[in-house]
């Protein structure tokens, strides 16, 4: 949100200043401009009037809510407005403790993110005298009884279909009922949770009954001890077992489940099931491996609508059920699993099928205009989940991302770094989720000072069609994001996808990673030497940083404030096209920037420059660019879940210092929600790091480099440890302790410096390890990651770029390094300030103040003092 600049003391006395002042925000929002003056009058009278038109409703068993339209009056398209309170607004590091210590925040979110449930205090509580009534053999009889003589009257021939669900049976009630006796043409028997565990009892009962089509033993004990065979086998005509078909399922189970067999009609012969007649058919979640033979569209000539989802079709080729199901002439709906039997996308599916017109619930023509290939307007929303241990924070802080909204503030040109996520009052927040949505909302903040000191943050909400009294209100959460911006994907913040399609995509990514290695195994030999002058003039320096200035003192070198002068460009700012000209510099010049340097000290870049080069090397955590790759880090999160691993990761903004706008979460609708403040790269958390003293470190590394290819790169002997300040832990609550899971503490924090030598001393002797070894490694890693951007990218190399970058170095609890990030012109204040002894090389004493001296002699005149080839 970035509001027009304004006089400071300009107050919004009318709508013309309120058009004026809020016109880009206005403009942003979309909000139409019928309704401008409309919303003025609401903001300058503070009118919240949505209570009046809208109430809310519960719904998915009261793990949601709903929003309805009230109003006797039916709403126009764009004909009110209405205003949103912020019922809480925050910045991420500061959620859990705001609910910690807010008076009532956590009830009121608790409450409104309906995770309350088992603490309220309207309890319903079971009929004792129902419960006893319900579990004893006389109420069971009556029951028998009665359906006994229901059937009677309709014909000793008529077929019986008895309901004995949650009545409370045993093995021994079931062996008073004699149910072979009392209904000899009983086809269907429901005994839902019951308390059957005997399986001899309950076979011998069930087996006398050889006309059975459907049998349900669903919530009994007796499930639990492997009798599913042996029931197939005491009953050779049963069709479906426990919901699912059997191989012996025919015209029953599907007259059954396109509505032509039940209760009233148990249809007891073949012949009286008219499987011509079945328009619609449900034959969903049957655990289906092979169609039965009668699912032919000759028998079922009139079928229109037909849902399949939930099978594994396992024993029927892809080819063949597109084959079969293109016979289906009158087929216009199809619910389907994508990917599924049916092959992976919906698109394919409407080529072979042109007569549908809906497929999972989404028009035909919208599928093939918007390029969909996994589509689905029946999606299983996700609700919150919760212990009865967890406090309430603790069950906002796990609910709260299916409810977020957020924005960032902006003054002229400055953008506020950290975003502010929010949560809507009661009213907004219960609006859903509907790719066909009727009304439509945008953050907004309302300047009555006519300053953004003075701003009020709301939402604005507002009709984009006609809706009825009785209708539910929705929104599209994903509002103008199509599938180009993987909007099928970041649905699944809020339902629950297709998994097997997300597990296949990242099936594929990893074998292309795995069939990827393009690095050379050989090293080429450098021939980069001194630059110094002939004449032995020393070499003029031109520099913004304040620690070359101060401490760059050897003779060679010369400052200058005159860019026509300097022989070398050394800058924190970014030397492009535009400062050279700006400056009059030519090419000859060098400079401390390599081209198309982005292919390492972009995280996105740095691990695409990687995977290119090695494929999925140990030392690089699993890394997808949220941007591109948000479905293979669905499916990577969904296989381990799935195989029970750990499933922490970090979020890292893709060109943002200092771990600005980083989270660490292992809730994927929060992985796919941080999106939404920038762009991200998402990478394996590396949850058990090799500790020091119980606390989480990394180690920065400064690599010297002279040339790109052949690749010609140094290490300074002398690297430096960052130390986070607390504890380590994997405590949920714990991921919102900057000093916890972060090290870099020059910019928050406590930084507590510690001396190379001394840390290795101390880890050496905590770990009984050789620090040698270790350093041998993270040396070699080092390498390939520098040799992957020598052979990725050789368009970097030129020969008057010379320049120091930082690596970031974390070792797991195994000791072994990956690496975490490159920077450019890395803040050198501590290899400057402290002085210290190498562990490598001369293994001598070494200044801070001399830290410059040494690059810049490494980089210009080849003196290789304190520092090693690489």
């Amino acid at each position: 949100m970035s509001p027009a600049a304004v006089p400071c003391d300009e107050r919004i006395r009318s709508y013309e200043d309120f058009a004026r002042v809020h016109q880009f925000l206005l403009s942003a929002a979309g909000i139409p401009l019928s309704l401008h003056r409309r919303l003025y009058r609401k903001l300058a009278d503070e009118v919240f009037d949505g209570g009046e038109k809208f109430s809310v409703e519960p719904c998915e068993g009261g793990r949601q809510r709903r929003l309805v339209l009230a109003s006797e009056t039916p709403l126009g398209s764009e004909s009110d407005v209405f205003l949103v309170d912020h019922a809480w607004s925050f910045r991420l590091a500061d959620a859990l403790k705001q609910l910690r210590e807010v008076p009532g925040l956590a009830e009121r979110m608790a409450a409104l993110m309906c995770v309350d449930l088992d603490r309220r205090t309207e309890v319903e509580e079971s009929d004792e005298q129902d419960t006893e009534k319900t579990g004893s053999l006389e109420h069971v009889l009556q029951v028998v009884e009665k359906e006994k003589t229901r059937t009677q009257e309709r014909g000793s021939d008529f077929a019986a279909w008895l309901e004995l669900e949650e009545l409370g049976i045993d093995d021994d009630m079931l062996v008073a009922l004699n149910l072979s006796a009392n209904f000899p043409n009983l086809v269907a028997l429901n005994l839902w949770g019951n308390r059957l565990q005997d399986p001899e009892k309950v076979l011998q009962e069930i087996g006398k009954c050889g006309r059975l089509k459907a049998l349900w033993l669903n919530e009994n004990p007796i499930l639990n001890q492997g009798v599913d065979k042996r029931v197939l086998d005491a009953l050779p005509e049963l069709e479906i077992y426990n919901s699912h078909f059997t191989s012996k399922a025919k015209e029953w189970a599907l007259g059954f489940c396109g509505d032509m067999v039940g209760a009233e009609n148990p249809c007891l012969s073949v012949e009286s099931i008219s499987l011509e007649n079945v328009v619609a058919l449900d034959i969903s979640d049957r655990s289906i491996h092979k169609l039965p033979e009668v699912f032919s569209s000759s028998k079922l000539s009139s079928l229109s609508n037909l849902n399949i989802r939930g099978n594994p079709l396992d024993q029927d080729s892809g080819d063949d059920l597109l084959k079969l199901f293109s016979g289906f002439t009158h087929l216009q709906e199809l619910e389907v699993d994508i990917p599924g039997p049916l092959g992976n996308s919906a698109i394919c599916i409407l080529e072979s099928h042109p007569n549908l017109t809906l497929l999972n619930g989404v028009s035909a023509s919208n599928i093939v205009e918007g390029g969909k290939h996994v589509v689905d307007s029946a999606l299983k929303p996700r609700v919150p989940e919760w212990s009865p241990e967890e406090s309430l924070a603790e069950r906002v802080i796990g609910a709260m991302w299916l409810y977020l909204m957020t924005y960032r503030l902006a003054d002229g040109e400055k953008l506020d770094e950290t975003p502010i996520w929010y949560v809507m009052d009661e009213l907004a927040s219960a609006m859903r989720h509907s790719d066909g949505a009727n009304f439509r909302i945008a953050p907004f903040l309302f300047m009555p000072e006519g300053k953004l000191t003075s701003a009020i943050s709301y939402t604005i909400l507002w009709p984009i069609c006609d809706v009825h009294t009785g209708e539910e209100c929705t929104r599209d959460f994903l509002f103008g994001i199509g599938e180009d911006k993987q909007r099928s994907a970041r649905l699944t913040a809020w339902f629950h996808t297709p998994e097997n399609y997300f597990i296949q995509e990242f099936r594929k990514y990893q074998e292309q990673l795995e069939a990827t290695s393009i690095c050379p195994s050989t090293k080429e030999t450098p021939s980069t030497k001194s630059v110094r002058p002939s004449d032995g003039r020393a070499l003029r320096v031109l520099t913004d940083i304040s620690q070359v200035e101060e401490f760059l003192t050897r003779p060679e070198f010369v400052l200058t404030t005159d860019p026509q002068d300097a022989d070398i460009i050394w800058l924190g700012a970014q030397v492009d096209s535009e400062l050279k000209s700006s400056l009059g510099l030519t090419d000859q010049r060098y400079t401390n920037q390599f081209p198309y340097e982005a292919c390492l000290v972009m995280k996105h870049h740095l691990a695409d420059t990687i995977h290119k080069a090695w494929g999925s090397p140990e030392w690089l955590q699993p890394t997808y660019n949220l941007e591109t790759h948000l479905s293979q880090l669905i499916g990577d999160y969904c296989v381990r879940k799935r195989d029970g691993m750990d499933n922490l990761w970090i979020m890292k903004p893709w060109n943002m210092a200092r771990t600005i706008d980083t989270t660490v979460s292992g809730d994927l609708s929060a992985i796919i929600r941080l999106i939404e403040t920038g762009p991200k790269m998402c990478q394996k958390y590396i949850e058990y790091p090799a500790l020091f003293q119980g606390r989480k470190f990394d180690l920065r590394y400064i690599v010297l480099v002279r040339s790109i290819c052949p690749l010609d790169i140094f290490l300074t002997d002398v690297f430096w440890v960052r130390l986070a300040n607390n504890q380590y832990t994997l405590e949920k609550t714990s991921f919102f302790e900057y000093e916890t899971h972060f090290t870099v503490m020059n910019y928050t924090g406590k930084m507590n410096h510690m001396n190379t030598p001394e840390f290795v001393k101390e880890f050496e002797k905590e770990h009984q390890v050789k620090w040698l070894e270790i350093h041998e490694n993270i040396r070699n890693m080092i390498r390939r990651v520098f040799e992957s951007a020598s052979v990725v990218h050789p368009e970097m190399q030129n020969e008057f770029c010379r320049a120091i970058y930082g690596v970031d170095v974390m070792l797991d609890n195994e000791f072994k390094p990956k690496i975490l990030e490159v920077t450019y012109c890395p803040d050198c204040t501590r290899a400057c300030q402290y002085d210290t002894r190498a562990l490598v090389g001369s293994q001598g004493a070494i200044r801070g103040s001399d830290f410059f001296n040494t690059v810049f002699g490494c980089l210009f005149l080849d003196d290789l003092t304190n520092v090693s080839p690489l």
